[in-house]
């Protein structure tokens, strides 16, 4: 074991060191080895880079990284924790690497499998977490319950990743190798990092590097991929191949199977043609909802379908319980723009829904329900669909109004589902606060709480100082409370971009 340096390109007289033990970690490219205090890795390539990838690297140590991380402060600080980001471009041997900080510990496996230890220690890699393989009950490889968070984990980890590349995109850049090997998730503390940052795409200036990952590569590149690069109908990754593995890296998160890869039988082929018709050319959403032929899993599963349940069954888990506005982003995603790349949603279409979902979230009656948590879709009779628990209590849903023109509200499309002890926030209030990556600490504090109390619904109003109940024509000062009723109007804001609520209680 030995310990080398390493000299930068790109600042003179600036070193690094690393530990070398004769067996590093090897990435696709690149053998990884950990410094003497394990704070950062140096990534070298195994194979020679030329002038274009050199420039590449060391423009998104130097350029990109300031545009990312230092000119804007703000919003920094929360992708400096989101990206392994390179932040330096050395050179060993005639060969070129990378600095990149380490992961923080908890996208290690502190347990992995119940059964073994075998991932302990191991790179929490999206992979794990996409499968029902990995978390039926019956399953050799089933992850420890420690590992697993619950449902709402993976809602804030894909908003986490939806923000991570709309950052991306909005830069100018793709990452060109988006999937569950390159985003390493930990649903516990329901946080993410997006790897392989080197190997960004910038069109018209640093082509990309590899076509992607299987079971994210967009249909149209599949389908091309036998042209010449050169050839104007060859399609490569780009911003609009990024979004095509954004909708399955959500999908797979949230329903734990891949939209594609269902039994569709293109005849006696070989595997890597029937591949690349299944999830290429003749690609097609396995719920796709007037064609039936993709619409199983014996492919991927076999005979052991009941050991999957109800992941592996379509009309127990139909992607409609994942709620009304992800349920459209992913009719454009596999339906419209499965084939027609500009059809589908961009990334802050997906944060943004994801995000509106979040407020129809419901926990499950039953305590030992695995997900805790399910999304209200509007049902008379209110199910967990994941255990088919009956939901126990009474349900007020707040349906949002703003301001069209003086005395002309409008319908928001947006709502709030109530469960004892939700909150409101500044968000709800007033349509002209968003909820992203940019929200001030001020904005994050919770105006109000709802509280279910000798039978009746209530609204307790810590903060907002002019919320109004319109129904009865009164003023609800900070510290009182006002009962929720079916039909009761609430004026939530005077300020502009105040909302109104109207209440309806469902479950009854």
């Amino acid at each position: 074991m030995r310990t080398k340096t390493v000299q930068s390109i790109i600042n003179q007289g600036k070193t690094y060191q690393y530990v070398d033990n004769g067996e590093p970690m090897r990435g696709g490219m690149k053998d990884v080895y950990f410094s003497p205090d394990k704070s950062y890795v140096v990534a070298i390539y195994r194979d020679p880079q030329d002038f274009n990838s050199r420039e590449r690297l060391k423009r998104i140590a130097t350029q990109y990284f300031e545009s990312f991380f230092v000119k804007e402060p703000i919003t920094g600080a929360f992708y400096k924790q989101l990206y392994s980001w390179p932040t330096d471009v050395v050179e060993v041997d005639k060969k070129v690497g990378i600095i990149v900080p380490s992961y923080n510990k908890n996208f290690f496996f502190k347990k992995g499998y119940v059964t073994n230890d075998l991932l302990k220690g191991k790179e929490k890699e999206g992979k794990w977490f996409a499968s029902a393989k990995f978390r039926a009950s019956q399953s050799r490889t089933k992850l420890d319950p420690s590992e697993l968070g619950n449902w709402l984990s993976y809602f804030q980890i894909c908003v986490n990743i939806a923000r991570g590349v709309k950052r991306l995109h909005a830069a100018g850049l793709a990452h060109s190798d988006l999937s569950y090997k390159n985003v390493l998730i930990d649903p516990v503390t329901k946080t993410a990092a997006i790897i392989d940052i080197d190997g960004l795409v910038v069109p018209n200036l640093f082509p990309p590097d590899v076509i992607g990952t299987a079971d994210f590569i967009a249909p149209e590149v599949l389908a091309t991929k036998h042209l010449s690069k050169d050839d104007p109908n060859r399609k490569l990754p780009s911003r609009l191949t990024d979004l095509h593995a954004l909708a399955v890296l959500i999908y797979m998160y949230l329903l734990y199977r891949h939209p594609l890869r269902g039994g569709n039988y293109f005849g006696a082929i070989d595997t890597e043609k029937e591949e690349d018709l299944l999830m290429g050319e003749k690609a097609l959403f396995v719920e796709h909802p007037t064609d039936n032929s993709n619409r199983n899993f014996k492919r991927e599963y076999g005979d052991n379908l009941q050991k999957f349940l109800p992941w592996t069954d379509l009309r127990k888990t139909p992607y409609t319980i994942t709620g009304p506005y992800l349920k459209s982003l992913f009719d454009q995603a596999f339906i419209k723009g499965l084939h027609q790349p500009m059809q589908r949603p961009t990334a802050s279409e997906w944060e943004q829904a994801l995000i509106k979902t979040n407020d129809l979230k419901l926990e499950c009656s039953n305590s030992s329900c695995d997900q805790k948590w399910f999304i209200y879709t509007n049902t008379v009779d209110t199910r967990c669909p994941i255990c088919g628990t009956k939901y126990k209590q009474s349900i007020p849903v707040l349906d949002f109004y703003f301001q069209f023109k003086p005395n002309v509200w409008k319908p928001e499309n947006q709502r709030l589902v109530i469960y004892n002890s939700s909150t409101l926030h500044h968000w709800h209030i007033n349509r002209n606060i968003i909820r992203n990556e940019r929200l001030t600490d001020v904005d994050k504090v919770p105006v109000g709480y709802f509280s279910f109390y000798n039978g009746k619904w209530l609204f307790v109003n810590q903060n907002l100082n002019s919320l109004s109940d319109k129904t009865e024509n009164r003023d609800i000062p900070a510290g009182a409370m006002v009962e929720l009723t079916n039909g009761k109007q609430l004026l939530l804001s005077k300020e502009e971009g105040g909302r109104v609520a109207v209440i309806s209680l469902a479950n009854q």
